[in-house]
């Protein structure tokens, strides 16, 4: 298999097109990428800025420069002995007239050849919920009209720039007549005659008839477990991978899919057994990936997850916790909170799926004497969905694998015992149907429930952790990542051990992240939040200080006050996570570029907490109090609290910059394929997207990288401009190459610490037969000097000790017995030793 030892994330939009990626291959090859990993390529909505939602998945965008210009790319890595790898899409698409499979179906209905190539409930009118209000009240208005289409010259409806297609039946013999219907009873009537029907947009979350991606009414399901359909959306992707032009995937939102395993067997066969092959998928706590799916692994958020065991302080957490339940007013019950976000998500965000579900079981109930009543059944479902511990289980028409199973039977008896415990016969009535025990002429429609429940616990354990409780609680936002445990947890280095020694059995050819472009925040903002840890109390005096400072921007309304105090805890932190690291309180242009970008964040925070605004219902007033309380923060006019702030954060971003490098070089050594995300090569402190989405400076990055014999380490510049964080990654990524199978299938060693502050360095080391490289890296050492972790000893095992040894960062050689002496190694404390 083509596995990677290095991968680089560039996303294309925004200005990155093929052309401009070419002349970054250079730059790529001498920080020692190996392939470049692309976002979606294929052609999408106009104005997308993210390529997710596809139009024609058999196109190579034009915006980007079409298929020459991507040949031309893939032309030039492969001359520069790298490879490439394709983000893919095949769970979604997008439900939008520019998409030609979804406007044909809206022109034919069931007669279209790609009716069945969505997933749409064809037993009732196809949804279209894109107006702003009911169809009544639009034609009222005079927003909606018939015309005929600039293509085709047939009549349509005309919504602002949406085009939607009339069924021939409805106009051929009449055309004329039609595109002459100006009277609001007429176009309702013409309405009635389509297979479809628009709605208002609010509608979606309650009546749909397709399935979505998530809570996005214009992403569309597609039915790729459909081999036709498999067929029609892969051929462009396969051709590519066949030709030897890419030669990696990864899989979008493998979760979504009906049946994941056979998707993925199916890909597997067809793209052939030298294709890299990862996916999107969030594992939950004691979570590992299906043994039995064809892939590498994962993208990596579990790799994230873990380095928290690194860097956060498990001995002060209680500290920091305590200080944010006396802002927050109350001791924060997590498992309530996550219950509560997951109820919401249940009944109001996933109502329509919800509803459906307990249709079908009462469907499948009239087999059953006696028929179990329909509202137990559904607060049974409600109490299921609630308690559900991970993404989803992977059962298939067959039925639940042994290991799902076993899941399905721990959660049902914790259901049964809990406090709000459903009805027992509704509770195993609904267990039943998911193990397929039903009367027999009901098993079609039991594997359909199954199918329905697993492409909704996904969604809803996504929406409800990530975009709902991450928002609302915020003691410390860096433990509020894609992938990471909602519920309270110990930290602690023998985990992470522990975690790696797993990743090297389980997947060690996964990809390894810090950032994505999915991630909530840039991973050196997050490395600097997790100091919160090491200094509790020091920041909730800050938090207190500069509330102080600026409370008269507080507006008191209705509701309460603007912002509440957690929500300015949230924002000061938030606003020290994306803090750039030399910028000063008198930067008036570096103020306003950095206002621009936290007040998009901050809107974006707001209206994710679900509490007193929304996306669905938007409270102006308590916004813009909140967002106007920010800009005050960041108006060059508030020096009192400006000169403050930048002061009081000067030792989070010292600290957060060893962070930054401790997680970097440990991402470098341990098991899997480092995945750089495009700019954190060097600093990346971005906020959540489109934030985290910006293309980065390329031709600072390259000058830093020529220049990286400068790269020092007493220098401030070295640390703050990220030519130090570069330079590590350069040194280590050339080992990779070098020595591929050392760090895909070396042993993984932790090593054993003593003397002072042992507890403050992490040790382990990677070997494979007389390769060796061992790993130290500070932690916990927020207000610690330059070495201050002298005298600290690391203990080698027989198979390391006696030997030499170079430090890539450092060039130094040495000799070791069976320990290294920090000291031996300088003040420096990072070192990367290779056997020499």
């Amino acid at each position: 298999m083509n596995t990677p030892t290095a991968t680089y994330r560039i996303q294309f939009r925004n200005g990155m097109t093929f052309e401009r990626a070419i002349a970054r291959i250079p730059y790529l090859k001498r920080l020692g990428i190996s392939h470049l990993y692309a976002s979606p390529i294929f052609t999408a909505t106009r104005g997308s800025t993210h390529g997710y939602d596809v139009t024609d998945a058999n196109e190579i965008d034009p915006a980007l420069g079409g298929r020459d210009a991507f040949m031309r790319l893939a032309a030039a890595l492969k001359g520069a002995g790298m490879g490439l790898i394709l983000d893919i899409v095949p769970n979604h698409m997008a439900a939008s007239p520019e998409n030609p499979w979804w406007r044909d179906v809206i022109a034919q209905g069931q007669n279209s050849p790609y009716a069945r190539h969505f997933d749409i409930d064809w037993s009732r009118p196809l949804t279209l919920p894109f107006l702003g209000d009911d169809f009544a009240t639009v034609v009222e208005k005079g927003e909606l009209t018939v015309q005929a289409d600039p293509q085709t010259g047939h009549p349509v409806f005309v919504y602002f720039d949406s085009v939607y297609p009339l069924v021939a039946e409805s106009w051929q013999g009449r055309e004329t007549e039609v595109l002459a219907l100006r009277e609001s009873s007429d176009l309702i009537a013409l309405h009635e005659l389509q297979p479809w029907r628009l709605t208002c947009w609010r509608t979606a979350a309650s009546d749909l008839s397709y399935r979505r991606f998530f809570e996005i009414t214009g992403l569309v399901g597609v039915r790729v477990e459909d081999e036709a359909v498999f067929d029609d959306s892969h051929r462009l992707i396969l051709e590519l991978v066949n030709r030897g032009v890419v030669d990696g995937l990864r899989v979008d939102h493998v979760d979504g899919l009906a049946d994941p395993l056979g998707y993925l067997h199916r890909l597997r066969h067809k793209a052939g057994p030298q294709c890299y092959i990862t996916v999107e998928k969030i594992l939950g706590k004691g979570e590992q990936l299906p043994a039995d799916w064809p892939v590498s692994g994962t993208t990596g958020y579990e790799f994230i997850a873990a380095l928290s065991d690194v860097l956060v302080d498990d001995e002060q957490l209680d500290v920091l916790r305590r200080a944010w339940h006396q802002v927050t007013g109350n001791a924060v019950d997590m498992h309530a909170e996550l219950r509560a976000a997951k109820r919401l998500m249940v009944d109001r965000n996933f109502a329509g799926e919800f509803n459906a579900l307990v249709r079908l079981a009462v469907e499948i109930g009239y087999a059953e004497i006696p028929v179990p009543q329909a509202k137990a059944l559904r607060q049974a479902l409600r109490e299921l969905l609630i308690a559900f511990p991970v993404y989803r289980t992977y059962g298939t028409g067959q039925g639940l694998t042994p290991a799902d199973a076993e899941r399905l039977a721990k959660v049902v008896e914790w259901v049964s015992r809990s406090e709000h415990a459903p009805d027992p016969a509704a509770l195993d009535f609904i267990t039943r149907i998911l193990c397929g025990d039903v009367a027999k002429s009901m098993l079609h429609q039991a594997a359909h429930f199954r199918t329905r429940f697993q492409q909704l616990t996904g969604p809803l354990m996504a929406k409800s952790v990530e975009d709902t409780l991450f928002f609302r609680q915020n003691m410390d936002l860096a433990l509020n990542e894609v992938g990471a445990e909602p519920l309270p947890r110990t930290f602690s280095l023998q985990r992470f051990h522990r975690e790696m020694q797993t990743r090297l059995e389980q997947q060690p050819d996964a990809l390894s992240a810090t950032s994505t472009h999915d991630t909530k925040r840039g991973e050196d903002a997050r490395a600097r939040l997790y100091t919160l840890t090491e200094a509790p109390q020091q920041w909730a005096d800050c938090v207190t200080r500069w509330r102080h400072l600026n409370r008269e921007k507080v507006v008191l309304l209705n509701d309460g006050p603007a912002p509440r105090p957690a929500v300015a805890w949230m924002i000061y932190q938030a606003l020290a996570g994306v803090w750039p690291a030399t910028l000063q309180a008198d930067d008036a242009q570096g103020l306003q570029a950095l206002e621009t970008r936290f007040i998009a964040f901050l809107e974006k925070a707001l209206r994710e907490a679900k509490q007193r605004t929304d996306w669905i219902e938007t409270n102006d007033a308590y916004e813009n109090a909140v967002l106007d309380y920010a800009r005050h923060l960041l108006s060059p006019e508030n020096q009192a609290f400006l000169q403050d702030f930048t002061a009081a954060l000067q030792p989070f971003i010292r600290a957060g910059l060893v962070n930054s490098l401790t997680q970097t070089l440990i991402k470098l050594a341990a098991p899997g394929v480092p995945d750089i995300y495009q700019g954190s090569e060097a600093l990346n402190f971005s906020l959540v997207d489109p934030d985290n989405r910006l293309e980065p400076d390329y031709e600072e990055l390259e000058r830093l990288l020529s220049d990286e014999e400068q790269a020092d380490p007493h220098s401030q510049e070295s640390w703050t401009s990220g030519q130090l964080k570069q330079f590590f990654i350069a040194r280590l990524l050339q080992l990779r190459q070098q020595k591929p199978h050392l760090f895909q299938r070396g042993d993984y060693l932790p090593l054993t610490t003593s003397g002072p502050q042992a507890d403050n360095i992490i040790a382990f080391a990677r070997q494979d037969n007389d390769a060796a490289l061992i790993v130290l890296a500070p932690r916990l050492l927020f207000g610690a000097q330059e070495g201050s972790l002298a005298g600290a000893v690391v203990s080698l095992p027989a198979g390391l000790a006696n030997r030499r040894w170079r430090d890539l960062l450092s060039g130094e050689e040495f000799a070791l017995s069976d320990s290294v002496h920090l000291r031996s190694i300088g003040g420096y404390t990072f070192a990367a030793l290779v056997s020499a």
